[in-house]
């Protein structure tokens, strides 16, 4: 086949899925064959996850043309995408950078899907990890069952045969007490007379019926350092449907927390959503999924709980007064953090508790949502994630953390270790007992 390949963008580009050209397969597959083919010329991102090598690989076995490639080898570049955005960071042809080539590698593989789920409907297991609120509701009513079959051989198996789930993949337990029930019995602190900032908690649907220590801690953290708190009415994010390419869905889980969330916006509350996964889905999909004015104010007003406590240190408001160190940290960075351009805002907080050193490890652990789940991609996430579990292993850190709890899942799998959250490492070392260690006392001056 011969003829150039325009690396410009051809008129079935958009990123958008309120636009008609987005559920356009001709269109979009003009433009899956304009970015696999500049990919496959920069090759930049050889090293980042599964699909890249996938895609060269295929395109060098079909004489470097990618209108060779089959539907099939196409495909599998679709699926290995886990959507960790690394490939947007390094790319240097973004939308970001005003590149006229517009290449956004992330949103191309999301739009595959969902004209996949278009096309073919959604499987069983895809319908279950897309809604974690159903899930969690459901396994909460008796969390030690769900916490036992979770554990039991014989129920993974069948897990794994009817549904698609590893049979060996570590999944994130059920709290014995949601964070709502918590919140409920304990209520919140009550509010300062003037608040140092105004913030809206967004707990995410893994801290309430899985993790709820980061959402308590929060609430510790933030109390500690004067400022008034509230958590409005809240579902998932809608980021595992997106992932699973029901559009659809994920819109209604977006407008829901648009509606609920405008008013303490449009009052001047800030939205700290809990995890980085959901905190990017806020700010970067709602804008373009809702699109809607009140959809953008509300991404507007979101941000990341350490980046709020961040600002107060700027302000010099910013509590201090720690009381025992963890000593030694290895630190795990997000992927979907990074992807915010915001700065490693928890490590630079959990650096002001004396005696304490860190090191931070900056790879993927290829958890990515469900992705490590499934029982096709399980292995594989393992071994991506080894770049991360190395270093986290060799730091001979006494405690490992990081932002995300389906990280800390998968790092607590592969090391033995469970990572804590660094708004956790925060609250403990505001306590005289939270560490082992106790901070010394400042010696007057001289």
């Amino acid at each position: 086949m011969s003829g150039r390949i325009e690396s410009r963008p051809s008129d079935g580009l958009t990123y958008d899925p309120n636009d008609p050209k987005y559920w356009d397969r001709a269109g979009y597959e003009k433009e899956q064959t304009r970015i696999f083919d500049i990919c496959h010329g920069c090759r930049l991102c050889f090293n980042l996850c599964p699909s890249f090598p996938a895609l060269f690989e295929a395109i060098d076995a079909k004489g470097d043309d990618v209108r060779n490639l089959s539907a099939a080898e196409r495909e599998r570049v679709v699926d290995l995408c886990y959507e960790c955005r690394l490939c947007y960071l390094r790319c240097p042809y973004t939308p970001r950078d005003g590149h006229e080539f517009q290449l956004d590698f992330p949103q191309l593989i999301q739009r595959g899907k969902a004209l996949k789920v278009k096309r073919q409907g959604i499987g069983i297991r895809e319908r279950m990890l897309g809604d974690p609120d159903r899930l969690g509701k459901i396994s909460s009513k008796a969390p030690w069952l769900a916490n036992w079959a979770n554990r039991n051989p014989l129920q993974r198996l069948i897990l794994e045969k009817t549904i698609g789930i590893h049979r060996h993949k570590k999944l994130p337990e059920f709290a014995a007490e949601t964070f709502e029930r918590w919140l409920t019995r304990n209520g919140l602190p009550a509010a300062p007379a003037q608040p140092a900032a105004k913030v809206a908690l967004f707990y995410t649907c893994i801290v309430n019926f899985n993790d709820p220590a980061p959402a308590k801690a929060a609430v510790e953290v933030y109390a500690k350092n004067n400022c008034a708190l509230t958590c409005p009415k809240q579902n998932c994010c809608g980021m595992p449907a997106l992932d699973g390419g029901d559009i659809e869905f994920a819109k209604r889980e977006a407008q829901a927390n648009v509606a609920s969330m405008l008013p303490l916006v449009q009052q001047g509350w800030r939205i700290a959503a809990l995890n980085p996964t959901c905190s990017l889905m806020l700010r970067e999909e709602y804008p373009r999924l809702v699109g809607t004015p009140e959809a953008r104010l509300v991404a507007e007003a979101v941000a990341d709980p350490h980046e709020i406590l961040y600002e107060l240190r700027r302000r010099d408001l910013f509590n201090r007064d720690f009381r025992s160190t963890p000593g030694t940290i290895a630190y795990h960075v997000p992927c979907h953090l990074k992807a915010q351009n915001i700065g490693l805002r928890s490590r630079d907080l959990m650096r002001l508790i004396p005696q304490t050193q860190i090191t931070t490890v900056d790879a993927c652990c290829s958890h990515d949502g469900t992705w490590a789940m499934k029982k096709e991609y399980f292995e594989l996430s393992m071994k991506w994630g080894e770049k991360a579990f190395g270093p986290l292993r060799e730091a001979g850190a006494r405690i490992m953390a990081t932002d995300c709890s389906l990280a800390a899942v998968q790092i607590h799998q592969a090391t033995g270790t469970r990572p804590l959250n660094p708004m956790e490492v925060l609250a403990r070392a505001y306590k005289p007992d939270g560490f082992s260690q106790p901070v010394p006392p400042v010696a007057p001056a001289e």
